[in-house]
């Protein structure tokens, strides 16, 4: 496996080694001490999630408050996606700043966005299957969300705003300047 960091360097792009022959591919898409080794710290994903989404679909801007604060490993089992991960740590260099990562069945590529980050994807083709771990169940009294359009932010979504498909919740998100509840840059989020 590969990992690349971003300008953000908590953001990770994983890029694991395809071995193909005329029979098709084998591919290792998860090493747990590959991962910790690289990144220096313990990682247990309690939870596997997967959606499907047609063309258009934006899922986010979501994260989940601590103690329920989530680590997230993105990939795209088939399809394509713009994958969106957002500083939301008050205080810190990058806040309010984002990266966009293409994660698609053929790059392989999958993005690991650790706690005090928020996470949004838009599928760029029908069909579009994503799957991702997390390190924290769900908890719907923790869930929050930041607007997707949020100038602050100022994310380039590929396509026409007429275009996006959205949950009704992710079009009432509030903008980063509208909520308290962030987190804090420094913090150590993994103590456990």
């Amino acid at each position: 496996m590969n990992f690349i960091k971003t300008s953000m360097p908590e953001i990770v792009i994983v890029e694991p080694r395809v071995h193909g022959d005329s029979r098709g591919y084998f591919v290792e898409a998860f090493r747990k001490d590959k991962l910790e080794e690289f990144l220096g710290y313990k990682i247990d994903f309690t939870q596997d999630n997967e959606s499907k989404s047609s063309y258009g679909v934006l899922r986010g801007l979501h994260y989940q408050l601590p103690p329920f604060a989530q680590t997230k490993l993105v990939r795209a089992v088939s399809g394509k996606i713009l994958d969106i991960a957002v500083d939301i740590r008050k205080g810190s260099p990058t806040f309010g700043k984002h990266i966009a990562v293409e994660l698609s069945d053929e790059n392989k590529r999958q993005l690991l966005i650790p706690r005090g980050f928020a996470h949004g994807f838009l599928t760029l083709e029908d069909d579009t299957v994503v799957s991702y771990k997390v390190d924290s169940y769900y908890s719907y009294e923790h869930d929050r969300g930041v607007a997707y359009d949020d100038p602050f932010i100022g994310i380039n979504w590929k396509i026409e705003a007429d275009k996006l498909l959205l949950s009704d919740k992710d079009k009432k998100q509030p903008k980063l300047n509208e909520t308290n509840e962030l987190f804090e840059f420094g913090v150590d989020y993994y103590a456990r």
